[in-house]
């Protein structure tokens, strides 16, 4: 076939194409119409869904490929969860299930022989928080052959609570759990907060003191440290142990502020004590002043360390999708607060999904990082669409008559097991099946989440026509 001529030249009508499709159409939203809100997170997740590959012939379910890591993973099947609760999607529940399920290891602890070496107290935490996520949205139980999804939780609970670590500063949980693994100095809030938030929501969910005694320790010990300041409520990355936590990684992370939020949300809503109420507020005015600057795009969350300056990393990249969605949990739990955060999911959602205008992995539903800008930043991977995903399914809290999460006393399925967890991680790297969980148990910390290969490179490798 000849094509014909064009004063373009046939490298003019590649360019014209080209373009044409980096920049199709963004995905069209309403966010004052449920249906339209739908239609735009199925777009969203399904091109969100084309990144996995664990449900591959030959492939492990549950597994992302590279560069993402495990606890990556874990994220983007609690964003599964949360999405069919948004929708009612049943499209990817099965494989959202399995994925979860296949994941959570012999012990049902979210220690999997081919991760537990190398695994953070964070990175379980995560893939906690997508079994937590499953209870309290009532997603499919598990068959009888694996813990329930609160138990899943509780066992990860009991094994971080055994590793709690009153050597150095005080207290709290390192980074690492084994001594080998770079990090093991590091004590680090999104750990801490993150153990504090699984706490907090074991509580409400089970109504066992334990856990919220565990949330009051955690809050007062991060509140004694330089993670945390009181008085400007702001919260910093982490601290070494190395000088005995006398030092700040004063990086702003949005989902650091996330878990305490959430965390704090859920105690004010299981214990209605005020004090809790008022540090979610507090908390709340620090996260407007940092992540939704007025100058950047009125009330749209921006990852103010590194999204003005193009250099989120892998892991970065992903941070406002946890923010985003336990800011609705927040306003679920409190609802003095709905209006003030569902003023920024509206329009961070309306943002989110202007900027799924590109055309990488999946044709018109790729979806960039710069929610105030209209036109594809041309970024593109897992972080992207997992953010864009929950800003957009977010809204749909705001349109539906959807659940609150459920408890054990207003209709949870999912049982408690507060006894669950049956191995420990000591500190040498051994792993002793043989002996239950105590409190009195030490082990150490988390896993390096750092990314190997760069952003710039895997989308590069994407946008020529490479695939993994």
């Amino acid at each position: 076939m000849k094509f014909p001529r064009s004063p373009l030249g046939i490298l003019g009508i590649l360019s014209l194409l080209f373009n044409n499709a980096l920049f199709a159409a963004a995905v069209e939203i309403d966010i004052t119409s449920a249906d339209s809100v739908r239609e735009a997170a199925a777009q969203v997740a399904y091109g969100m869904m084309v990144y996995y590959t664990g449900n591959n012939t030959g492939d492990v379910p549950g597994n992302l490929p590279a560069p993402y890591y495990w606890w990556e993973a874990g994220a983007f099947f609690m964003s599964m969860v949360e999405y069919w609760y948004y929708t009612g999607d049943e499209t990817y529940l099965n494989e959202t299930k399995q994925a979860i399920l296949h994941q959570v290891g012999e012990d049902n602890d979210f220690m999997p022989a081919n991760q537990t070496k190398s695994e953070g107290n964070d990175d379980q935490l995560f893939w906690a928080f997508a079994a937590m996520t499953a209870a309290e949205l009532k997603f499919s139980d598990p068959d009888e052959s694996h813990a329930s999804w609160v138990g899943q939780a509780q066992a990860v609970f009991n094994e971080q609570a055994a590793r709690w670590d009153s050597s150095t500063c005080g207290g709290g949980l390192r980074w690492q759990i084994f001594t080998f693994n770079g990090g093991y100095d590091y004590k680090n809030t999104i750990s801490n907060g993150g153990f504090f938030q699984l706490s907090a929501r074991l509580a409400r969910y089970t109504a066992n003191q334990t856990y919220a005694d565990w949330a009051e320790k955690t809050w007062q010990w991060a509140e004694g440290t330089v993670l945390f300041n009181a008085e400007t409520w702001t919260i910093n990355d982490g601290t070494s142990t190395m000088s005995n936590c006398s030092n700040a990684d004063h990086k702003q992370w949005t989902y650091n502020y996330g878990t305490f939020i959430l965390g704090a949300a859920m105690m004010y809503n299981y214990t209605e004590d005020a004090k809790w109420k008022v540090r979610v507020g507090d908390l709340l005015n620090t996260t407007w002043s940092t992540f939704y600057p007025a100058h950047m795009g009125p009330n749209i969350m921006i990852e103010i360390t590194c999204e003005p300056y193009g250099t989120c990393d892998q892991d970065q990249l992903s941070f406002k999708a946890y923010l985003t969605r336990w800011l609705v949990l927040t306003a679920q739990m409190v609802p003095d607060f709905y209006e003030d955060i569902y003023t920024r999911i509206r329009a961070s959602g309306q943002g989110a999904a202007g900027q799924c205008s590109g055309s990488g992995k999946s044709a018109g539903n790729t979806c960039g990082v710069e929610w105030n800008s209209t036109t594809w930043d041309g970024s593109m991977g897992i972080g992207q669409q997992m953010s864009a995903l929950q800003a957009v399914g977010a809204v749909m809290v705001d349109l539906a008559d959807l659940d609150a999460p459920f408890t054990l006393k207003t209709g949870g399925t999912s049982k408690s097991d507060p006894n669950a967890g049956s191995s420990s991680s000591s500190s040498d790297g051994s792993y002793d099946t043989s002996k239950p969980i105590t409190t009195g148990d030490k082990a150490g910390a988390s896993i390096l989440t750092i990314t190997v290969v760069g952003l710039t490179l895997f989308g590069a490798y994407w946008m020529i026509g490479g695939d993994f």
